[in-house]
Parts: C-alpha cells; sequence; structure tokens
C-alpha cells in the first residue's frame, strides 16, 4: 500500500484548468488516449468527440491495493475504447480512501468541473449511500464495480448504477453453500461495521438459524489490526468463521491469529478478501467478479493487465467493465451527431446493451440500475495461496 502524499502541481493544474474550482489535493488528471485524436465517434462529421469522465477509488490508504487494480483496469479500459472508438476521453482520478467523507468531498470536486459528465465508482457500499444524492440531483451517471449492498438501488440514487450482483443474491448463496458443503453446528459471523459488510451478514443469518446452526455474531472496526481478543472466542465447536470484509490485510490478520491460538476453523471471506494479501490456505472467498484468465475472449486484456498491475484479481474487471460502458455512452451520443453531456451521457448509459463483456456475460442494466443477470463466483485458496474457482458452487 502506498501512503497518501500531495498531489503533484501539475495534477491541480490540470483540474483548476478543467473548471473544478476546488483547492483540495484529491483529485488528479490523466489522458486515456491521445489528445491529437480527430475522427470522430461512429463519424460525425471529421468533429472530435472529445469527453472527460471520473474514477472515484482508495487509491491510497488502507485498501489502495484495491483502488490500485480498480484504477488501472479504467485507464486501460479508456486507452482501449479511445483507440476503438476514436474517442478523446480523459480520465480524472478522485482518491476517496473507502472513506464517505472523502468520496463527498472528491463528488463535490467532480460536480463542480463542468467538464465531468460521468462517474466510474465509487468502490464502497457505503461511499455510494453517501454520494448517490449529490450525483442525482446533477443528472450525472456513476457506475460502480464493486459496490453491492441492496438498498443502494431501492430508488435514493436514480443514476446510480452497478456492473456487480446485490448482497441480497450473493449472502443467501454463500450462506447455503456453508450450510450444504461445510457443515458447521457452530459458526462466528463478523461484520466490520460498513453498509457492505451489515447488509451481507443480515441476509445470511435467517439461512444459518433456519439450518439449525449455532451463531455467534460479532461486530469490529475496520481500524482494528489485531483480532486476537475476538479469535478467543472461536470454540471449538466453530468450525467456520465468516468475514464479509472489505479489507484484506484484515482477513489474513485473523487468520495469522487464528493459527497463533491453534484453531482451526475454515475462514470464508467476501469481495474484499478476494486480493493477493489474503491467502489463508483452505479459507473460502466469494467474490462478485470472474477470474479473467480462465475466460479466452479476455486473453488480449489479460496480458494489458499483467503489465500494469501483475497482481490483479476480481476487483479490476469489473471497473473495466463498468469503464467501458460510460465510454460506449459517449460514443454513442457523438455518433448520434450530439455533444455529449451529463444528460445525454445518463441517458445513453441507461440504453446500454452489450451482447458480451470482459465478465463473460451481457451488460444490461434493469430500471433500477442493477446488473441483469448478474453472477458471483467462490474461490478456495490452495495451500500455495492460489485461488482456484470452485465449480460446484
Amino acid at each position: 500500500m502506498r501512503v497518501r502524499g500531495p498531489i503533484a502541481a501539475l495534477a491541480l493544474a490540470a483540474l483548476f484548468a478543467a473548471g473544478c474550482g476546488s483547492s483540495s489535493k484529491s483529485t488528479s488528471t490523466t489522458t486515456g488516449g491521445s489528445a491529437n485524436t480527430t475522427a470522430a465517434a461512429g463519424g460525425g462529421g471529421g468533429k472530435t468527440c472529445n469527453a472527460t469522465i471520473g474514477i472515484e477509488a482508495p487509491i491510497t490508504g488502507q485498501v489502495a491495493v484495491l483502488g490500485d487494480e480498480q484504477l488501472a483496469f479504467a485507464q486501460i479500459a479508456v486507452q482501449q475504447d479511445n483507440s476503438a472508438n476514436h474517442t478523446n476521453i480523459t480520465l480524472v482520478q478522485g482518491d476517496t480512501q473507502l472513506m464517505p467523507a472523502q468520496a463527498t468531498t472528491v463528488t463535490q470536486q467532480f460536480i463542480a468541473n463542468g467538464k465531468i459528465l460521468a462517474v466510474v465508482g465509487p468502490a464502497g457500499s457505503q461511499e455510494v449511500e453517501a454520494v448517490g444524492p449529490l450525483f442525482g440531483r446533477n443528472s450525472m451517471a456513476f457506475i460502480s464495480g464493486s459496490a453491492t449492498n441492496t438498498t443502494l438501488t431501492s430508488g435514493k440514487n436514480p443514476t446510480f448504477f452497478r456492473v456487480v450482483s446485490r448482497d441480497d443474491r450473493q449472502g443467501p448463496e454463500d450462506a447455503n453453500y456453508i450450510v450444504t458443503h461445510l457443515h458447521p453446528k457452530a459458526l462466528m459471523i463478523v461484520d466490520d461495521q460498513e453498509a457492505y459488510s451489515t447488509g451481507l451478514v443480515s441476509s445470511m443469518l435467517p439461512i444459518f438459524q433456519r439450518a439449525g446452526i449455532k451463531v455467534d455474531h460479532e461486530s469490529v472496526s475496520q481500524k482494528v489490526t489485531d483480532f486476537s481478543s475476538l479469535v478467543a472466542k472461536v470454540t471449538p465447536q466453530t468450525t467456520v468463521v465468516v468475514l464479509p470484509w472489505q479489507v484484506a490485510a484484515n482477513g489474513q490478520q485473523f487468520g495469522k491469529n487464528l493459527a497463533e491460538q491453534h484453531k482451526n476453523a475454515t475462514l470464508f471471506g467476501t469481495d474484499g478478501l478476494q486480493s493477493s494479501s489474503f491467502t489463508i490456505p483452505g479459507a473460502y472467498v466469494s467474490a462478485f467478479g470472474p477470474d479473467i484468465k480462465a475466460i479466452p475472449s479476455d486473453k488480449a486484456l489479460v496480458t494489458a493487465a499483467e503489465q500494469k498491475y501483475p497482481k490483479f484479481g476480481t476487483f479490476g474487471p469489473p471497473v473495466y467493465a463498468a469503464t467501458h460502458a460510460v465510454d460506449q455512452a459517449i460514443a454513442s451520443v457523438c455518433k448520434s451527431g450530439q455533444t455529449p453531456s451529463r444528460s445525454n451521457v445518463l441517458a445513453a448509459v441507461k440504453s446500454t446493451s452489450e451482447a458480451s463483456s470482459v465478465l463473460g456475460q451481457p451488460i444490461h442494466f434493469d430500471n433500477h440500475g442493477d446488473l441483469i443477470g448478474a453472477k458471483w463466483f467462490l474461490f478456495k485458496i490452495s495451500p500455495q495461496g492460489k485461488y482456484t474457482l470452485v465449480t460446484n458452487a
């Protein structure tokens, strides 16, 4: 993980030139394609299809490993889409550190910058809860590649979309797998006090209780980095510990504390633990994204990603899909002869219709902004720390 530092003066100058009007150091600008692009997307009489989009991700801080991966895939998507569509889309970075307050600051900057037409992210459900109304009031589409809380698409965030499934689908599937395949008589489930985690827990608990499993529901802050006292509560009868967490390093530490106390409970994590930072042998991780290395049609993307971010996991590809949806919406507006704006890009995002995607499935949004037919994937960690897809999940 990188330590947060000041943004380079050049990046700040770019923001001011773009009309951001804020002195915050939480954003920077990168260009996804050649500034000399002259052909219009789809042929628009030679007029350049210029646009700027933002990405909100935890680029520094506790989960920078997650944000760095998401940023890398967004940059790849912009670069490839600019080349394919003859567009000139620029990507502005906003570092949220997975914190709602920071995400709010970044969102306010993006909204103040009239050139930013749509946003990819933010990463966390708690961040979407904080910024959704702001984007909604400004008719600004934002597509997350990792925010899964069920209530986010209940109507309070009218311009929000996601390319991953919801907790009320993942939670029951995970819980049923645990009941059917791991057969615990007692288990511990620990939320990390954030919307993502508590949402998953609430969808799992009824299934565990109906199965007659004794459940110890615990709660711990993401800021805790030693779990010895919590692990001490794991009884000999507790054979499974469920960690629906966002910070992979915390899951790794929990596993180390288990080993130190000679306890053999199987860890079952969710999305945030799918990382090179979490490698506890025998643990399971449920993830909203596939291993794109196993999708033949993604071979070229895998090659590009390995060059830019070699240790990528399942957090990057959904952000690529989200960025691609935004890029295609902008290209379609230009192709129609219009100048891209927040409102017509939002309308184009709503009409997204991709027969295939890097996720191995079509991209279509329902009227609430949810991905139609979204899937989940379950992995088990080998003794060598490798993630292996569980095919019977």
